[in-house]
């Protein structure tokens, strides 16, 4: 008796179309990163009443740090190769020095004007007058910024601008110096040009290794909600908010100054130079909101390039001065927050400011921020900005309970602001694809099907100006 053979039924289209991250992958990008926001707070709440060795603030930790340490990881070869195949693709740029004091000039324009909201604010409020901190609280930082460190810190210690040290454990941690890094691949950048024909099969390894440094960063990018969820959840466990109690006047002058800057200033900037804010804002968020929770500009460098290039700036114009914005463009640490924490100390002390010393801060907050480079935070900067006054050093100590409270919206801004020049002098040399920018207001940023998309090629102003490394820009998003 013959049988005859069954066959399971094949699965219908909808089951086999079931796929979770699919699913995950139609959610804009934007969203993605507000739904990890949400949950963070959300978790970093049920989290602090366990303590900080509670399980689940030591996981939210765990996650945050290595979704932070991944973006470090990338940021010395994406600064290097980034940096070397631009310079070089500028042998085909008309305009190269001109781009370059462009974007000097634009970081020190929005620098005084987020320095001059600082100090408004600062004169209005008297925030050191009206604080309730403890005078015991006062110390000096252990790390302290001067222009002699910025002078000393542009001669690389070695060819990879890496530098170690030991702890208290007696272990060894490795690190890498930015401002270092910067002078070598400027210099290695030079000399390229300066070899000619002769450097094409080294520019060729260059090109390829950044391709799959960036291949590498994009994996990493679809790992943000996930990251936020870390970070913003630990924050919220970790540092809580009895310390604003005390400093309730100064932490409301710092979120003033930079919702004026963000929601005034560079509104009104992109305005000035024809430019949509609704494209700006919807296209920097993925950044700006990496940024406000994981409080490192560098860790965040490698999403701002991508969101600037995505708005239409080209590459070989990006790579430059984003990486170079990260290590010396910081409206919200090195302008509004040293001119506010240097106002709020003299207060404290009950130290009368001259006009002289008000244009100090103004100077310092310029050109502190070269100074700083390759050095941690804000609290270098005000270290450097204290000294310069002539103020107490010790007021310091006075507002680090609240550092990491504030440092969420100083990052946040300092990340928006290296996009909006780039955008900005992009426009001006008329080198933005404005067709790309315009798109970016109703263009989801998507986390995962973005890779898929063809890459596009950017409309540069004239054929010269088109750099070869072009055509290894990050996918284009979906419309949404």
């Amino acid at each position: 008796m013959s049988q005859t053979p069954t066959t399971s039924p094949s699965p219908t289209p909808s089951t086999a179309r079931r796929n979770p991250l699919r699913a995950i992958a139609r959610i804009p990008f934007g969203i993605q990163v507000l739904i990890g926001l949400v949950l963070g707070i959300v978790l970093g709440l049920v989290a602090a009443p366990m303590g900080e060795s509670g399980w689940l603030t030591v996981t939210l930790d765990t996650i945050g740090s290595a979704f932070v340490t991944l973006l470090k990881a990338l940021v010395p070869p994406l600064v290097f190769l980034a940096i070397v195949s631009s310079i070089a693709n500028l042998r085909q740029v008309a305009n190269a020095a001109r781009l370059a004091w462009q974007t000097l000039l634009w970081f020190a324009i929005t620098a005084i004007i987020a320095t001059g909201i600082g100090i408004g604010l600062g004169v209005l409020t008297s925030p050191g007058s009206r604080s309730s901190v403890d005078a015991s609280s006062a110390g000096v930082s252990d790390t302290q910024g001067s222009w002699l460190d910025f002078l000393v810190g542009l001669v690389p210690a070695n060819f990879l601008g890496i530098n170690a040290h030991g702890t208290d454990d007696g272990s060894v941690v490795m690190g890498f110096n930015t401002l270092q890094i910067l002078v070598i691949s400027i210099a290695v950048g030079i000399a390229v040009l300066s070899v000619g024909a002769k450097a094409d099969p080294f520019l060729n390894v260059v090109n390829s290794l950044l391709a799959v440094v960036q291949k590498l960063l994009w994996w990493v990018i679809r790992l943000a909600p996930i990251g936020t969820v870390g970070l913003l959840g630990f924050a919220v466990a970790t540092y809580g908010w009895s310390a604003i109690g005390q400093l309730g006047w100064f932490v409301a002058d710092i979120y003033i100054g930079l919702a004026l800057v963000a929601f005034v200033v560079y509104p009104v900037l992109l305005r000035l130079n024809g430019l949509g804010i609704r494209s700006f804002a919807r296209g920097v968020w993925p950044a700006t909101s990496l940024g406000f929770v994981s409080r490192s500009s560098l860790g965040t460098m490698p999403m701002t390039q991508t969101v600037t290039e995505r708005m239409g700036v080209p590459r070989h114009y990006a790579s430059f001065a984003i990486p170079l914005g990260a290590t010396t463009k910081m409206d919200g640490c090195a302008a509004i927050y040293p001119a506010l924490a240097s106002i709020f100390v003299a207060n404290f002390y009950g130290i009368d400011l001259s006009i002289m010393q008000y244009v100090l801060i103004v100077v310092v907050s310029v050109l502190g921020s070269a100074a700083t480079a390759g050095m941690t935070g804000a609290t270098v900067m005000l270290t450097l900005t204290l000294s310069t006054l002539g103020l107490p050093l010790e007021g310091v100590g006075l507002l680090l309970a609240i550092d990491p409270i504030i440092d969420m919206g100083r990052t946040a801004l300092n990340v928006t602001g290296q996009s909006l020049v780039g955008v900005i002098v992009a426009q001006r040399e008329k080198i933005l694809d404005r067709a790309q920018y315009d798109a970016a207001a109703t263009t989801a940023f998507r986390g995962i099907d973005a890779e898929a998309e063809p890459a596009a090629t950017v409309a540069e102003a004239s054929d010269a100006a088109q750099a070869p490394g072009d055509a290894d820009r990050v996918p284009q998003p979906t419309r949404a």
